[in-house]
């Protein structure tokens, strides 16, 4: 038996590299870009194996908390599910998983991986894991450096140093930035690994090297992990502590300025997914690179990608291109351009579009909602709510609401009255009434909502009861 293992997975990033599919309130890591899973089930599935780990924590944002447990429970997947009050950057989440950890006891190791990432070969990375495992158990910080393919420039590079005496892993000797294609290429004809991101470390190493680094980060969240308290299923971390932990990369925090840290050489099918181009790279082409996921046709084209999973995309005479169609967005891309994705959603979110944030579709805990028409003074919605979940009991000011049963059986609260309402038949929500929506039944209820009145906005609403405990 080895040495204690909990593997921690970070899972609070946006994903704005690959909009439009990718939204601030639905990010990359919960969509399957590769395969039928998201990219969070994928790396959860890979650390199931209790020869190697122990019960997963997953480090999220409370945005994300529904998500995360809803997918954990599509896998049948226990984790200990920590929500972080604000976004503080990857240091004081490593803090946190290290603190949390340091309680299992001071041998306990932890390996820290990107929920946004995917490995192909499930034995080698097990493999990886464990070699990294044990070379953290004598004391290391372990990276896991990928042998380099081709001379990317939107990865940071490891120079790797001596060998480390009873491992098979390396001494880091730097960690160098992105470099330009020229520089790329001199680092793999030197032996440089790609920087995943992902790590491995004794628990009390970790907590030892931040405060030696960062003690204002470090007394901050442990402060803030002393004073979590439990919402419903989940660990919220102090928010006045956190808050004050210092905003910065654990790459910054750490991994640059300590003499622990070390690097096993990983060839596990590992990829960021950080752009459009490195996501369909694992899409199957026809014999002229095109590739299509979902309804898509091409004609006389040459690498030209479609994932337009709603609505036939239709492309002619073009090579190099990415489309990819939502219900509300459609993005044509440059191949070569990928990396500037970023800066269009930084452009789309100055004009305040909505489509940064959220798809036509919104998840919530009880189901979701997706937007089917809307004027100056209506709005209709297709809603669907899953079994025995509950809205919250509401109201609004400015807006009254009829809904029209299509699916299922809807238990209705409407001020003092509740009402049965079953298919094919609607009910009346006047402005101002006191209301909640059930679904009773062990099947999806679908209704279709139609909105009427002077302000159709989500914040037009007062919430008296909410079992998800939502402001």
């Amino acid at each position: 038996m080895g040495p204690l293992c909990i593997p921690v997975i970070m899972c609070g990033g946006a994903g704005t590299r690959v909009w439009p599919e990718s939204r601030e309130t639905l990010p990359k890591q919960f969509i399957p870009l590769v395969g039928d899973q998201s990219t969070f089930q994928r790396i959860i599935a890979m650390i199931s194996d209790p020869s190697v780990f122990e019960k997963p924590v997953v480090i999220t944002n409370r945005a994300y908390r529904f998500l995360v447990a809803e997918q954990l429970a599509e896998l049948g997947v226990a984790a200990t599910i920590v929500l972080e009050p604000e976004r503080r950057d990857s240091g004081p989440a490593v803090a946190a998983a290290a603190e949390l950890a340091a309680k299992s006891g001071p041998d306990t190791v932890v390996a820290m991986f990107a929920a946004d990432h995917i490995y192909q070969k499930p034995a080698e990375f097990i493999d990886n894991c464990r070699a990294a495992i044990q070379t953290a158990a004598k004391g290391n910080i372990v990276s896991f450096g990928i042998k380099p393919t081709h001379p990317a420039t939107n990865f940071g590079y490891i120079r790797p140093g001596a060998p480390v005496e009873g491992t098979a892993a390396r001494r880091i000797e730097a960690f160098v930035e992105k470099p330009d294609a020229e520089t790329a290429e001199r680092y793999i004809a030197e032996g440089y690994l790609w920087n995943s991101g992902n790590f491995v470390f004794p628990a009390e190493t970790m907590r030892g090297e931040i405060e030696r680094f960062e003690p204002d980060m470090a007394s901050a969240v442990a402060e803030a992990v002393a004073k979590a308290e439990t919402d419903l299923d989940f660990l919220v971390l102090d928010e006045e502590s956190f808050g004050r932990a210092t905003k910065k990369s654990i790459d910054y925090a750490v991994m640059e300025r300590t003499g622990r840290a070390a690097v096993v050489e990983a060839d596990m099918g590992w990829n960021d997914l950080g752009t459009w181009s490195s996501a369909l790279s694992f899409t199957d082409t026809d014999a002229a690179g095109n590739s299509i996921r979902g309804d898509g046709v091409v004609l006389n084209c040459a690498n030209v990608h479609i994932r337009s999973p709603e609505m036939l995309t239709a492309v002619v005479g073009l090579e190099d291109v990415v489309v990819v169609t939502t219900a509300d967005a459609v993005l044509v891309l440059n191949s070569k351009e990928a990396d500037k994705v970023k800066a269009l959603v930084d452009e789309l979110r100055r004009h305040e579009r909505r489509e940064v944030v959220e798809h036509k579709r919104v998840y919530r805990p009880w189901g979701y909602y997706q937007g089917v028409d809307q004027g100056a003074r209506h709005q209709v919605k297709r809603i669907l709510v899953k079994p025995r979940a509950s809205l919250s009991l509401q109201k609004h000011f400015h807006r009254a609401e009829h809904w029209i049963v299509v699916k299922g059986t809807a238990e209705v609260t409407r001020d003092d009255e509740v009402i049965l309402v079953h298919e094919n038949e609607s009910i009346y929500l006047p402005i101002g009434c006191t209301h909640r929506l059930v679904n009773p039944g062990k099947i999806d209820l679908e209704l279709i909502e139609v909105q009427t009145g002077s302000y159709l906005g989500e914040d037009d609403i007062v919430r008296f009861e909410d079992i998800y405990n939502r402001t």
